[in-house]
């Protein structure tokens, strides 16, 4: 990733590897909505951390993409999940 000087938006040489930070409540609902999200594609879903209180779970995803358009659209289906609460 590059950033470019005239606009500050960074510029992504694809196919990359592409990392997500996935939390919510539900380990295996959430897992379920990523394996559709990366659907077709080669990734590695690891267990990261729980809140203090439990109640939180979260998961790094690393997903191989082949251009902006699959970034965008695996971002998308994660994010509108009722079992997602953030991804960053």
């Amino acid at each position: 990733m590059i950033l470019n000087s005239d606009s500050q938006k960074p510029e992504i040489e694809y196919p990359c590897e592409w990392s997500y930070k996935v939390i919510g409540e539900n380990v295996n609902e959430m897992i379920a909505v990523i394996e559709k999200a990366a659907d077709g594609m080669k990734y590695d879903l690891q267990a990261s951390n729980i809140s203090k209180k439990g109640k939180y779970k979260s998961l790094n995803l690393k997903v191989y993409v082949e251009d902006e358009t699959a970034r965008n659209l695996v971002y998308g289906i994660l994010i509108k999940s009722e079992h997602i609460k953030i991804v960053f």
